[in-house]
């Protein structure tokens, strides 16, 4: 794929304070921008003699006046042996934000365009240095919250997933020509034979493609937070609950029903796995407008929640709003948490029993069945994990369309051939499976798309 003709810049480092600031330059122009600015600080030094894979010390100077900006380091990076396979030129300099915008600037003033979110790496996709599911891989090292969750990023990151899916796509690529060969040729019967094989082929893809499709419902947690909502009525210790879970005190806990009045969401690791883990306003009748709003709040909390704790008082009878709990969470994955063990025992665990969902005894106050607790939640999200772990999985929705749609059309596929359809039906099918997983790899690729996935990220990357 050709190279794009401009020249883009950006700081790469965060916004703030900092020891070093970076200051990003790739394209055809890069090493001349950088040359214009560089002034070597013991003896002169020409930036376009440097070889790739070098650093030079110096100061970065404003070429209209002479006046020196900072003192840096600049790397050089050449075409094709860079992170965008363009020339790429890293600019060091101290990493205040008035000095860092001040080389920005310079750069920028050279003929420099400022790159657009994800830029970099979007050039070190269309320049076919990555596929589309290492650039993905690229934003997910970022944003990762886990040691677990860096090594998803990092297996995609080394193309584990392009490699397989490029391997499954070779083998329907000659399915496909092995077909449009008898319909050239129609006198040229297909043996039964032959038709079974290209049957068995293309079963073997659709199931390694739905297999693949299966990993997401776990491995997303990874990426984007298992969602977490805490809800019952009020004073059961909701918020008590994600206190201890988070080892400080982060929500207002006091006795008075009804303190909680709106959402609140915190971060939390267990075991490697991020939660997104949601405190929530007591559910119950209410005729007060501001406690309506925060119970309304905490049932859409609940509906959208990838996983519900709800929280009963141990030390009382269940209530009708204890009740409701139960039939509003029926059909919602969770587990019932008898909160107040250190209490004299009240509620009735029989009538519990007939939700379905596992019970755990905790108490907030003592700390005992927390360990528990946070087991059952591992345990019942990630059941398939240490299976899924070894091999490749997906990690966005995207993904995972792009591979339901491929193997819906393989399905078809073989509805068609064992149908006795006409091969071009066979062929037209087989051409719908292999575009969604080109379009997963990148082999297939939509603007808007593309445009849609860069713009996530950061600004310098």
């Amino acid at each position: 794929m050709e190279y794009i003709d401009d020249t883009i810049a950006a700081i790469s480092t965060p916004v703030g304070q900092g020891g070093v600031g970076i200051v990003r330059v790739s394209g055809p122009d890069a090493i001349r921008i950088a040359g214009e600015m560089f002034r070597g600080r013991r003896a002169p030094f020409d930036i376009s003699a440097a070889g790739t894979y070098t650093m030079r010390y110096g100061e970065a100077v404003d070429p209209s006046g002479g006046k020196v900006i900072d003192e840096v380091l600049v790397s050089v990076m050449r075409a094709p042996r860079s992170y965008t396979k363009e020339d790429v030129v890293e600019i060091n300099c101290h990493g205040g934000m008035a000095t860092v915008r001040r080389v920005l600037e310079t750069v920028l003033g050279l003929g420099a365009r400022l790159a657009a979110p994800g830029e970099f790496t979007k050039r070190a996709f269309l320049n076919g240095r990555i596929s589309l599911p290492q650039a993905e891989a690229v934003m997910d090292l970022i944003l990762a919250r886990t040691d677990e969750s860096r090594r998803i990023a990092l297996d995609q990151l080394k193309g584990g997933l392009s490699l397989k899916l490029e391997g499954l796509r070779d083998s329907l690529i000659e399915i496909c020509a092995f077909a449009e060969a008898y319909i050239d040729f129609p006198e040229d019967e297909i043996e039964v034979k032959t038709n079974g094989h290209m049957l068995g082929r293309i079963s073997d893809v659709r199931l390694e493609l739905e297999k693949l499709s299966r990993t997401f419902d776990e491995a997303r947690f990874f990426r984007e937070g298992l969602s977490v909502a805490i809800v019952g009525r009020p004073n059961v210790g909701k918020s008590s609950l994600l206190n201890a879970f988070l080892e400080r005190d982060r929500a207002i806990v006091t006795s008075i029903p009804g303190t909680t009045r709106d959402v609140l969401e915190e971060g939390l690791n267990i075991d490697g796995l991020p939660l997104r883990i949601v405190d929530t306003a007591g559910i119950r009748k209410a005729d007060e407008v501001i406690e309506k709003e925060g119970i309304k709040r905490s049932l859409y909390a609940l509906d959208n929640a990838d996983y519900v704790l709800a929280v009963f008082d141990g030390s009382e009878n269940l209530t009708e709003d204890d009740m409701e709990l139960i039939e509003l969470i029926r059909d919602k994955k969770g587990v019932m948490v008898i909160n107040k063990t250190d209490l004299p025992p009240g509620i009735s665990y029989e009538a519990m029993s007939g939700s379905g969902k596992k019970q755990v005894r905790i108490s907030t106050l003592t700390g005992e069945g927390l360990a528990e607790l946070k087991s059952e939640i591992i345990r019942a999200n990630l059941e398939n994990w240490d299976e899924e772990r070894e091999g490749v999985v997906i990690t966005n929705l995207r993904q995972k369309l792009c591979l339901d749609n491929a193997a819906s059309a393989l399905a078809r596929s073989e509805a068609a051939l064992t149908g006795g359809q006409p091969l071009e039906i066979f062929s037209i099918e087989l051409r719908d499976a292999l575009d969604g997983i080109g379009g997963l790899t990148g082999a297939v690729t939509n603007d808007m798309i593309l445009d849609k996935i860069f713009s996530d990220f950061c600004i310098g990357k």
